[in-house]
């Protein structure tokens, strides 16, 4: 069994020898470069575009008006949701991941028949697949420009709408390489803090780096994907309210001082995968390992509420049960969320009880 979970844990790290990126994107990214990211935005009429602004050199953007022209004609994109495909256009990378979104005018009085009527954002860079990992991120970095485009005629194009969208890159999709930057090998605290719950509070930095390390966690965290959101959520509540337990970034130093740190053997494993994806500057990479990490911690929950029910007909399960957390490594995250999930069930809760006693002997045994 320990050679099965070790095969299936080295498949999640080695996420660059798997399809989630093709051979030729990995050594793209093989040495330090910047990607050239690019915005446009139109404003969208009836069936006509309007260029407003953009970064795309001049022979490659009548090629995105064309494209983006198609796609509504075909009804491709909805208001207030962004659509992701790959363009060519006539820029150095060819081919290009796209993200469009259309935001649609609010209806008033005075313009009943302006449905459909907008502006139309673009954000290119990178692949299709690589901004597909950060859909939510785009979809919520659009909306933040919403307030900017109700002046007449954009009149504050130049000292608010252009800074914006030129910054869509760096505030969308670099917030993670950001955070594993500035904490390096300290990353498996965070990782451990966001499976566990616990609050993590960023002192004596500025208020970019405190979001930062805010959506990272958030990022990290099983909330939302487990099965019991409601018992989960009550457990980051309780957790996060308990101030003892945080974890402490202390960013007047540098690089920054960790007090209260707790990690564990499994987010350890992690450590160098993500360090690997940060030195390629591969933000793309780096979101598609924190995506195998939770899909690990994911398929190791519920491994063990399978073990955990069958440990209630059979002693010899439970046995199994005990093994199976010693060889994950990530025992102690994976019984409190158990212990949550199963809090309504006693004879549930006794085994638990019971595998918690046999990781404390474990870890004491190994002190």
């Amino acid at each position: 069994m320990f050679a099965s979970q070790t095969s299936s844990f080295q498949d999640s790290i080695d996420v660059e020898e798997r399809d989630d990126f093709d051979s030729e994107e990995i050594a793209g990214y093989s040495q330090k470069i910047q990607l050239n990211c690019y915005y446009t935005i139109y404003l969208y009429q009836g069936t006509s575009l309007t260029l407003i602004d953009s970064s795309l050199p001049s022979e490659a953007e009548p090629e995105l008006r064309t494209y983006i022209s198609r796609r509504l004609s075909k009804g491709a994109l909805l208001g207030g949701m962004g659509n992701i495909a790959t363009v060519e256009l006539s820029i150095p990378e060819q081919a290009v991941g796209c993200y469009c979104c259309l935001l649609e005018q609010e209806r008033s009085p005075e313009q009943p028949d302006s449905d459909g009527n907008g502006y139309v954002i673009c954000f290119m860079g990178g692949s299709e697949k690589g901004l597909n990992l950060f859909r939510l991120e785009l979809d919520k970095y659009v909306q933040g420009l919403r307030s900017s485009l109700q002046t007449p005629e954009l009149q504050n194009l130049e000292t608010e709408v252009r800074p914006y969208l030129s910054q869509w890159y760096e505030e969308s999709v670099m917030h993670i390489h950001r955070v594993v930057q500035l904490v390096q090998s300290n990353i498996s605290f965070l990782l451990h803090a966001a499976l566990s719950h616990t609050h993590v509070e960023v002192i004596n930095s500025d208020e970019r780096t405190k979001a930062d390390v805010s959506r990272f966690i958030k990022a990290a965290s099983l909330q939302g994907l487990s099965q019991q959101d409601t018992t989960t959520a009550s457990l980051c509540k309780a957790i996060s309210e308990d101030a003892q337990s945080a974890l402490i970034i202390d960013c007047s130093t540098s690089p920054p001082t960790l007090t209260k740190t707790v990690s564990n053997r499994f987010c350890d494993d992690w450590i160098q995968a993500f360090l690997n994806a940060a030195e390629r500057c591969n933000p793309f990479l780096l979101r598609q390992i924190l995506e195998n990490f939770k899909l690990k911690a994911i398929q190791d929950m519920n491994s063990l509420k399978r073990f955990v029910r069958q440990a209630e007909m059979s002693h010899y399960a439970l046995f199994r049960c005990c093994q199976f957390l010693q060889g994950c490594g990530n025992g102690d995250v994976l019984l409190q969320n158990a212990r949550a999930e199963h809090s309504d069930l006693p004879e549930a809760c006794s085994i638990i009880t019971v595998l918690e006693e046999f990781i404390r002997e474990q870890s004491q045994a190994q002190a």
